[in-house]
């Protein structure tokens, strides 16, 4: 394995989605959902966005106009915003009381992939895969620094809930969710 590669990947990723929609994301869904079912999710849909950046990245972007995908991902953070904002049935422990067992691992799952595809790391991690003969390796830094800024997240987000109360924290989580998509929908536009 080539080290090299490997951290500097790593490196790279990491630093780009530190603090960036992905960890907030992660750090909102854990206040809602169990951690372990968020994590799931998100980590499935970031080994499936690493695989599609490291093999078939440049192909995804000249089937799929860039602009649909910003749409529906905008569409999507909007929705969550306002069924975050309209409740959701989370008792106190961030067990929701409505959701099936599947609900957490496939809204992680939906939100992060369609957040993140065509996203800077996903087009990084591409472009890193084209210019080294180590594509398992990109992959593999790649897909580690983003499950550990989600780490983090989520982690931070379930240690918010023990000083501020889970009502103003799903506020909050909402009002980013809009935010989110509201910015993701005039990147979409102002793109055109």
């Amino acid at each position: 394995m080539d080290s090299t590669v490997f951290f500097t990947t790593f490196g790279l990723i990491f630093l780009a989605e530190l603090g960036d929609k992905t960890q907030l994301t992660a750090m909102a869904l854990a206040t809602r959902y169990p951690w372990k079912k968020v994590f799931l999710g998100i980590a499935t849909a970031f080994a499936v966005l690493n695989l599609g950046a490291v093999l078939v990245g440049k192909l995804l972007f000249t089937i799929l106009p860039l602009v649909w995908i910003k749409l529906v991902s905008g569409g999507l953070f909007l929705y969550f915003g306002v069924t975050t904002l309209r409740g959701g049935g989370a008792d106190e422990d961030g067990e929701g009381g409505r959701e099936t067992a599947r609900g957490p691992v496939v809204t992680s799952f939906l939100m992060i992939l369609l957040a993140e595809l065509g996203d800077k790391t996903q087009l990084v991690t591409t472009s890193l895969a084209a210019q080294h003969d180590s594509s398992f390796v990109v992959f593999a830094g790649s897909t580690l620094a983003l499950w550990m800024v989600s780490l983090l997240g989520i982690f931070l987000g379930k240690q918010l809930i023990r000083f501020v109360p889970l009502s103003v924290i799903h506020r909050g989580a909402a009002l980013l969710f809009l935010v989110f998509g509201a910015a993701v929908l005039y990147q979409a536009y102002a793109g055109q």
